[in-house]
Parts: structure tokens; sequence; C-alpha cells
């Protein structure tokens, strides 16, 4: 098997050698050489092809949005941004997404030896998944430790009642890798008057506050941030915030977002698969789900609970997925009842939230509780 051949671009000698300690951790990974700015990487691209780059955000003679621009433009290779956790350093990561980057990854404020430590296991999987993926514009080996990966019995156990329930419909997205523009898509198409929209992106704390302040600048809906206890109304828009489980829960007379800050499901907090159960027991036949482009197989399983539970189920097609490792899950498992290009999946959620509107039946009456 060949390995993935990685070029390490980032101004600080201390970043490029600990990321290249990390990627060399793994043997499906080569690292071919490091840059300490865009100019010296333009020519190493040329010497060395490498398949992926790991870029900072910000670096000397030339910023990192200006030299991942211009090469989207002139070579469209497979990048993933290296930025800070910090609300600049999230809006310019959102920017290079935009612009046709990958994945990211986030770089600590403090203590960096340690917290990359903490993180060679994510760092590996997204430089080798981000080899598998389709550019959007055009050693000393040792074992990684792996973190017990959980079901979302973790967070909320499924409900023996699920799929009997009605009322208004309410549509949930999930996405990871490449999620932030497919989100962006669906949410930009929709109506200010159109049903509530749940959100789970996998996004750092940092990042989901300036994701949902951007999706609210390019979206006729209200787009925010969830919050515990907050009602889920027509026009709405919530996202998860990066650092708990977003669920939807029945509060009496009204749909409500509930936040949980249980562990990791799936190794993710927010979990698709979490959302997706929510929505089984609270408002099961009532609800209309998608997931998006991503990494893994987060919201797989929750997609099919979902359908089982009488709700209608798409994902994101392989053409227009940046990776098509979550949706493709879905598909495989038969949890999706149609499969769509991005760009068609908020008319189709749209027509299907119409045709659910006039066969719902009233609210649920009572529903799961769960403790946070």
């Amino acid at each position: 098997m060949e390995r993935v051949r990685v070029l390490v671009v980032d101004d600080s000698a201390l970043v490029r050698k600990l990321m290249s300690a990390m990627l060399a951790c793994d043997r499906e990974i080569e690292v071919v050489g490091t840059a300490a700015d865009p100019l010296i990487a333009r020519e190493k691209i040329k010497q060395l092809d490498p398949d992926v780059l790991t870029l900072d955000v910000e670096m000397p003679r030339m910023d990192g949005l200006t030299f991942l621009e211009n090469l989207m433009r002139l070579r469209p290779m497979p990048v993933v941004m290296v930025s800070s956790l910090t609300t600049e350093g999230a809006d310019v990561t959102l920017r290079a997404l935009e612009l046709g980057a990958v994945d990211f990854l986030a770089k600590p404020s403090s203590d960096l030896a340690s917290s990359f430590g903490d993180s060679a296991l994510e760092i590996c999987a997204k430089v080798k998944q981000a080899a598998r993926a389709k550019p959007r514009a055009r050693t000393t080996v040792r074992r990684l430790d792996v973190a017990p990966r959980l079901s979302a019995d973790a967070v909320l156990p499924r409900s023996q009642a699920a799929g009997s329930r009605g009322g208004s419909p309410i549509i949930a997205l999930g996405a990871s890798t490449g999620g932030t523009e497919a989100v962006r898509v669906v949410l930009e198409a929709m109506p200010p008057d159109a049903p509530p929209i749940l959100v789970t992106q996998h996004i750092p704390a940092a990042f989901s506050g300036p994701f949902a302040a951007r999706m609210d600048r390019c979206s006729a809906m209200r787009v925010c941030e969830a919050r515990d206890g907050q009602p889920i109304q027509p026009g709405h828009a919530y996202i998860a915030p990066g650092s708990h489980h977003l669920l939807a829960m029945w509060d009496g007379a009204r749909y409500v977002c509930r936040l949980h800050d249980g562990p990791p499901v799936n190794r993710h907090r927010p979990s698709v698969d979490v959302l997706f159960r929510s929505l089984a027991a609270s408002a099961g036949a009532a609800t209309i789900a998608a997931l998006l482009t991503g990494m893994g197989d987060d919201g797989a399983r929750g997609l099919l609970e979902l359908r089982q539970a009488g709700a209608v189920t798409l994902v994101q097609d392989e053409a227009s997925s940046v990776v098509w490792g979550m949706p493709g899950a879905a598909w495989k498992l038969g949890a999706a009842a149609e499969m769509l290009p991005v760009d068609h999946i908020a008319a189709r959620l749209l027509a299907l939230a119409r045709h659910t509107h006039s066969l719902a039946p009233a609210a649920p009456e009572s529903l799961l509780n769960v403790s946070t």
C-alpha cells in the first residue's frame, strides 16, 4: 500500500517538528518535506508532488488564505488547515473551507507539545482521509492509543416507542469533513419561514459560535448556536455547540433544545447519532433528516433509527461530498431512502416537510426525558 505523502507548511519550527513527528507515528503516512512559508512551499510542491498539504493560516510573505486561493485555482490538491483556537482563527478557518480546504486542525494556544501529542490519532486520520478527498476548486513508528468508541447509548438510551409520534416537521442535518460548506449550501437555500432545522456539525467549541454567526449572515433563516432549553421554532436553525451533544426534546407543550455534556459518541461531541436518536424518540415520523459529507460513520446508525421510526431520510451523494464516509456508511446500512447532490437537498427537504405537515397528527403528550 502506498503511503500518503505530506508536506507540512508552518512558519513555526516547533510546529513543523511536532507535526512531522505526529504524522510519522502512522506507517501509512510519509512526511516528504516541510516549508516555513508559502513561497518555499510553492517550490516544494513542484519538486516533491505531495498528496496532502497541512497549511498554517498565519504565515510571513503570504498569508495562508491567499496561498490557498492561488493553490486551488492553479493546482487543486487536498489541504488541511492548521488554525488557532480563537474567534479570529475560527473565522479564517471557515473562510479556508469555503476556498476549498478539506479539513482543519485546531492549534492549541499553550502547552503545544503535550496537546499535539494528545491529538496524534486525529491528525493522522484527517490527513489520510484528506488524501482520499476530492479538492473542491480545484521514521520511528509507535503505537497510537485509541480512545474507546461509545455509541449513543452512553448519552441517550434508545426509546422502545420510537416512530409512533408526529407533529409539525423538524429538519435535522448531520455533517463532518466538508460539512461547513455543505450546511451553508442547504441553509442558504432555505426561506425565512422554513421548518426548524437542527444541525450537528463536528467542530471545536471555539468554532461553533463563529460558524453559527457565519451561517446566520448567509441564510434567510435565523441561525444561532443552540442553548439549553431554547424553544425550537419555525424559521430558526440551531447549531450544536462544539462542546455539547444537541438533543431535541418535548417539554410539555413544545420542542426544545437540550444540551448534554456526556462522553463523546463515535469519538465526537457533538455526535450526529445522539441528535438523530433524540428525534427518533421525540418527533419520530415528523422528522426529515439528511446526513451530509463527513469522515467516519457517525450518524449512520442514528439515521437508520430515524427511518425505522417512520422519518424520511436522505444522504448526500458521493460525487458532491468532500468525504463520503458518513453518508456512504448510512447508505450501505439502508438508513436512507434517497441520495441527492448537495445542491438539491434543500429543495427536497422543503418538499418533504410540506408533505409531512399535511399528514401530521397532533403533537405528542409525553416524551423521553434526559438528565443533563
